[in-house]
């Protein structure tokens, strides 16, 4: 169904079981499939190929040569009915590859509202990108990654499958992710390892200097207190009634088959 409000290039194919809504803008040489859905006021520039069951959400922007919705790429995919789901305000540019879910993984690709995903990114199978989150140039998530509102990962930068990045943390360029990544955490090198705090995003939030303070020693106390990381993590929860504390710690407690990502320990 084609809203009668649609500006769609003559040259663009969509295929009869597609859903566009009132205000999209179709360009040339664009390919929407059977199942996709767009909402109102979706633009795709041109050369966009959209496939799958995919659910793209208003007033989202894609760029050329983007592919959405195509077969995930896992070996053990069978073909079998899975999803992307894609919120509102979205800027997918030029280049970038968003694959749908598969069975062994819920069967569902989630992404939130007001993320950026620049030139050349990719998010795999499984994944589950909350709001505003940006990805910096050729950026790519493996299968089953989560990553929090707000997070920021700089370009060229790899996250492994299964790790999650928590909500407002900041990935530096050219850094390979394999352990998990804690919210507002700050993390660099070529093997990722946690550099601080996200102490510009902080500051961006509108946290003032008692919170910041209070959630920095509490970083200090998780990282380089006495004990294990998980003793530190349980005692820091019983003695810290403050929500972003209690995030932090939640997040090194949950249960996650990855480790978490640790600063260098000081000498």
């Amino acid at each position: 169904m084609i809203d009668p409000s649609a500006n769609i290039h003559p040259n663009a194919v969509i295929d009869a079981g597609a859903t566009v809504g009132a205000g999209c803008s179709i360009g040339p040489f664009c390919s929407v499939g059977a199942g996709v859905v767009l909402g109102r006021n979706v633009t795709l520039k041109s050369h966009v190929a959209l496939a799958g069951d995919t659910q793209i959400g208003d007033e989202t922007v894609i760029w050329p040569f983007a592919s959405v919705g195509s077969q995930p790429q896992d070996l053990k995919f069978a073909g079998e009915k899975t999803r992307l789901v894609i919120g509102k305000r979205n800027m997918i540019r030029e280049s970038t590859s968003i694959n749908p879910g598969t069975k062994g993984g819920g069967g569902i690709t989630r992404i939130g509202d007001d993320c950026l995903f620049m030139l050349g990114s990719h998010v795999g199978h499984d994944c589950t990108v909350g709001n505003g989150v940006v990805m910096a140039n050729n950026v790519a998530l493996a299968g089953h990654v989560e990553v929090g509102d707000g997070a920021v990962i700089g370009g060229l930068s790899g996250v492994h499958q299964f790790c999650r990045v928590g909500r407002g943390a900041i990935i530096g360029a050219s850094v390979i992710v394999v352990t998990d990544v804690i919210p507002f955490g700050s993390v660099v090198d070529e093997r990722a390892r946690l550099a601080g705090l996200n102490l510009v995003g902080l500051k961006r939030r509108g946290l003032d200097r008692a919170q910041i303070h209070a959630l920095r020693h509490a970083y200090h106390a998780l990282f380089y207190g006495e004990g294990t990381l998980k003793e530190r993590a349980e005692k820091l929860l019983l003695e810290k009634d403050d929500p972003l504390i209690a995030e932090m710690v939640e997040f090194v407690l949950a249960d996650t088959t990855r480790s978490i990502c640790t600063p260098k320990r000081e000498s």
